[in-house]
């Protein structure tokens, strides 16, 4: 049985989550090594920006857990939204190096015109 296209969870007790599409790939072949059932429409999604939403049985929730636990995964639900910090000290960090090398250049600049006086 094809576990992704499994639209018979829709009608079961299920939970909707949403995982960044960065971790895509990593979490849909969990699912499948854990042989999880879960149904995903991508020609479907709602309007969140970067994220995959997922429909998992409730009873795999263990299972899910483990998944995102082990894979260092950000899901979230409808109800807990959160945001991948990791992506934000990349940012951060990437904002400080560049800061520092502008700083830099403009101490350069002001040593190179005070000995060319």
């Amino acid at each position: 049985m094809d576990m992704r296209n499994n639209p018979e969870i829709l009608f079961k007790n299920h939970l909707k989550m949403y995982v960044l599409l960065k971790d895509r790939i990593i979490f849909e072949s969990e699912l499948e090594k854990q042989s999880v059932e879960y149904y995903c429409d991508v020609e479907n999604q709602p309007l969140l920006g970067n994220h995959i939403r997922y429909f998992i049985k409730d009873k795999d929730q263990k299972e899910i857990d483990n998944i995102l636990i082990k894979n260092k995964i950000i899901a979230e639900t409808e109800a807990i939204q959160t945001s991948d910090y990791r992506d934000g000290k990349k940012v951060i960090k990437m904002q400080i190096k560049i800061g520092g090398i502008v700083l830099i250049i403009m101490i350069l600049i002001l040593i190179v015109e005070n000995l060319s006086k």
